[in-house]
């Protein structure tokens, strides 16, 4: 195992959703786990990692200093905090940026590095090709809000949104200089080479989610499990001299903390 830290996404921990009165207000559209965030903490750190991410909905339901107090009991450091918007509707994106504005003030306050969006609706009726300006131009006014609040802001692209496989990757992130957060996963589920975009993609990653994935029943799964091979993910990574953090994701699984123990001991002897 290389000498990067280790975090892991709290979202295993319930089912996952939104904040209902997004539907309304759209200011208000947060992600979120519907479990104890203070059950997935201990949990995280008893398996070993060092950092955690959080869901922008479950970070915001904490004053700074609740969340130090538990961040400090479990021994772990906020690493990163994950939101998303449309990005593509002129009309509302003022809207949605005041929302990601009030995560990465919590996210700053907090003393995590890294602010991660994701999103990029599809319409209706399809895609638009101006779609991915918008997304762009939004993306530049993320990698403004972060920067005036010292932190460094990546781009998740995923499934079901604009910006899935390779080409769109490509596209997105020759439109804009927000950083590229690779899921690996999502890549893979959506044609991509995981190991192949990392190294193509280097100079734009400073952050990364790392998780396995099943073809069929379509699942994400721990890293030692599914149809995914990490191990050229790994070496990748190695190649490109990545030395920052990776967060360990799995959206769902039965024992959450079994799932990210698989993982840890995947990774700890990879």
């Amino acid at each position: 195992m290389s000498a990067w830290k280790l975090g892991y996404q709290a979202n295993c921990w319930g089912p996952l959703g939104g904040n209902a009165v997004g539907v309304t207000s759209v200011t208000e559209l947060t992600y979120r786990t519907f479990g104890g965030m203070d059950s997935a903490m201990a949990d995280i750190a008893a398996a070993g990692y060092e950092g955690i991410e959080l869901f922008d909905g479950n970070l915001l339901d904490y004053g700074a200093a609740e969340f130090e107090k538990l961040l400090d009991k479990n021994g772990l450091i906020l690493v990163a905090a994950y939101s998303g918007a449309n990005f593509i509707f002129t009309e509302i994106l003022d809207e949605e940026l005041a929302k990601i504005k009030r995560v990465a003030d919590r996210v700053a306050e907090l003393g995590a590095p890294h602010l991660v969006v994701g999103g990029g609706a599809k319409r209706r009726e399809g895609k638009r090709d101006s779609d991915y300006s918008r997304l762009a131009d939004a993306l530049e006014q993320v990698v403004r809000i972060g920067a005036d609040r010292g932190l460094s802001a990546h781009y998740h692209p995923h499934l079901t949104t604009i910006v899935e496989g390779p080409e769109e990757v490509r596209r997105i992130f020759s439109e804009t200089s927000i950083k590229f957060c690779p899921d690996t996963a999502h890549l893979a589920a959506a044609g991509g080479d995981p190991a192949a975009m990392i190294r193509e993609h280097a100079n734009r990653i400073t952050y990364i989610h790392l998780k396995g994935w099943r073809r069929d029943p379509f699942a994400f799964t721990p890293l030692d499990r599914g149809d995914l091979d990490s191990k050229p993910i790994l070496k990748a990574i190695r190649d490109i001299e990545f030395d920052g953090w990776i967060t360990v994701e799995l959206d769902a699984w039965d024992d959450p903390r079994k799932g990210a123990e698989l993982s840890k001991s995947y990774l700890d002897q990879a």
